[in-house]
């Protein structure tokens, strides 16, 4: 039957780290592998009531009804206040509801990239963005988030095909941790303009800062810059799944209104649209808890993160490098040369019962054999200490 496969099907591979997640069910491993919120700080109460709400007579029907792909009224009107609030003035109109952000780069992928295209990713990206645009046979080509490669170049890397976006998550970025600061963003604005292309801003981790201060999101810039939303070239994608639950499976997309409406489209025919009763239940508790929630979240992530920081201070050999994020739920080590993550994954697995995901797999052109991510999110701290402890006896040999 594989000979009846589009010849998308052969660039489409396992993830990883949806792999690596089955080790959680083993006695005895400290995962750092999976960016898995800790389940603990899910709001499960507001959720039993907003689903029981959601489920009443007066409000069951629609609950449990097609709707419409764009997404519920109520939600998408909350998300454009909640976007107003980090400087992007958009109303309900500019927003569409996906299943997950994950989603979301699937219909991009699919709506921009013919085969040959280039995207702009960066060295390393997100495992999950390069999934989605694979299966569209781009070409990727390195994205230097300072802009300090001119268009020129990426143009005449780009042959025959043309360069139709760049994508990155800007603040707190899967896997390094790393934000681009506010000068990095504006050259960024001035490249994808050089470029005639689009800027997609993977913001999933935008609301997990612990430290420093904030930086708007590249949409907002650019919003600054030309007064419009619906002359604006970013498209920004949101999610709940870091902040209130991954499992319910929503996010958002804002954009100027020609992209929601070939979205919209894709929907469609795709889905129809996401779980009404769970944007439902997802607009209730953000409507009644997300301020006060989010706090408690980064308080949390705050202390593992400085766990890891100090345990790898403590443990790491000589020669081991490693990102101080200020938000998010990863750090990114760099080994001496010729390190492989992956044998290290191996012995650390035999051996101490430590699991992290090799870096290798965030490269397009599979560099990146000496690095590693560490997730510090769904382990307390004693677990972190542990854990890095382990890991860096096996790194010493």
């Amino acid at each position: 039957m594989h000979q009846l496969f589009a010849t998308r099907a052969a660039r489409m591979k396992a993830s990883e780290i949806r792999e690596l997640l089955k080790l959680l069910d083993q006695p005895g491993i400290i995962s750092f592998a999976g960016g898995i919120p800790d389940p603990a700080l899910f709001p499960a109460e507001a959720f039993g009531q907003a689903f029981q709400q959601a489920l009443g007579a007066d409000s069951r029907a629609q609950a449990l009804q097609y709707s419409v792909s764009e997404g519920y009224m109520p939600l998408r009107e909350w998300i454009a206040g909640h976007m107003r609030q980090i400087g992007v003035d958009c109303g309900p109109d500019d927003v569409l509801i996906t299943s997950g952000s994950q989603q979301a780069l699937d219909y991009l992928g699919k709506l921009f990239l013919s085969p040959g295209d280039t995207a702009l990713v960066g060295w390393p990206t997100y495992l999950g963005a390069l999934a989605a645009f694979n299966a569209y046979e781009p070409r990727f080509d390195r994205l230097r988030a300072g802009g300090n490669a001119g268009a020129a170049q990426y143009r005449a890397a780009a042959g025959p095909g043309a360069v139709k976006y760049a994508y990155l998550s800007p603040d707190f970025a899967n896997p390094t941790g790393e934000t681009v600061d506010r000068q990095g963003r504006e050259a960024l604005l001035d490249l994808a303009e050089e470029l005639d292309c689009a800027l997609i801003e993977d913001g999933a981790y935008q609301a997990l800062r612990y430290d420093g201060q904030a930086i708007p999101p590249i949409l907002a810039l650019e919003l600054a810059r030309k007064g419009d939303l619906q002359a604006c070239r970013t498209i920004y994608c949101g999610s709940f799944s870091k902040t209130l639950s991954p499992g319910l499976r929503v996010g958002w997309v804002v954009a100027a209104r020609p992209v929601i409406a070939q979205l919209v489209l894709m929907k469609q025919a795709a889905d129809l649209h996401s779980a009404t009763i769970n944007q439902m239940a997802v607009h209730q508790v953000a409507q009644t808890c997300f301020d006060s929630h989010i706090p408690k979240v980064r308080a949390t992530y705050r202390a593992r993160r400085d766990a890891m920081l100090a345990a790898l201070e403590r443990h790491m050999p000589e020669g081991v490098h490693w990102t101080r994020p200020e938000g998010g739920m990863f750090i990114w080590l760099t080994l001496p040369p010729g390190a492989d993550g992956a044998q290290l994954l191996a012995r650390a697995l035999e051996t101490v019962k430590v699991a992290f995901v090799p870096g290798q797999a965030f490269h397009p052109d599979g560099s990146g054999a000496n690095t590693i991510r560490l997730s510090f999110s769904n382990s307390d701290e004693a677990t972190i200490a542990e854990g890095i402890a382990r890991l860096g006896a096996v790194l010493r040999g």
